[in-house]
């Protein structure tokens, strides 16, 4: 009598049960707990925080949009990095009827920052900075708490 079970066909779904018969397991947390967001999206709502702080001050920032991009590129195809620092932030003024934009590079931010309390402090920064330079102002007056620790 032979007792080999035949091997499984490898098809394109998904494993349906562990090799312990244990099956899927569900997710650690449920959804509206933070631990649940992507490091994206927990980056995405530190900007939108900080946004939101400053168009109680200045409304007209509801003219501006904010992006967050994963990392600053190069524009040509011939053009390498310099020895200048990596840029955390960047701004595009507005032209063709399309709006002012400010960016945020969320990679080079969160290498610079150890914690979320550190990251949120520094995203701020960078945003009160860019808004600064697409308004031509200094970031005192952007925000008059700006350079405190």
């Amino acid at each position: 009598m032979d007792n080999r079970v035949p091997p499984r066909a490898a098809g394109p779904g998904p494993r349906r049960r562990d090799r312990h018969g244990r099956g899927m397991r569900g997710p650690i947390a449920p959804p509206q707990v933070p631990l649940a967001a992507s490091r994206a999206e927990a980056f995405a709502d530190l900007v939108q925080d900080s946004v939101d702080r400053l168009e109680r001050r200045w409304p007209q920032l509801a003219d501006i949009d904010f992006l967050v991009l994963e990392v600053p590129r190069l524009d040509g195809p011939g053009q390498v990095w310099s020895d200048e620092a990596v840029p955390l932030g960047g701004t595009l003024a507005a032209q063709d009827g399309r709006r002012a934009r400010v960016v945020i590079y969320r990679r080079p931010v969160e290498i610079r920052t150890k914690g979320r309390d550190e990251r949120a402090a520094l995203v701020h920064e960078i945003v009160v900075e860019q808004v600064a330079e697409l308004l031509g102002l200094t970031p005192e007056t952007v925000d008059p708490r700006y350079g405190e620790d």
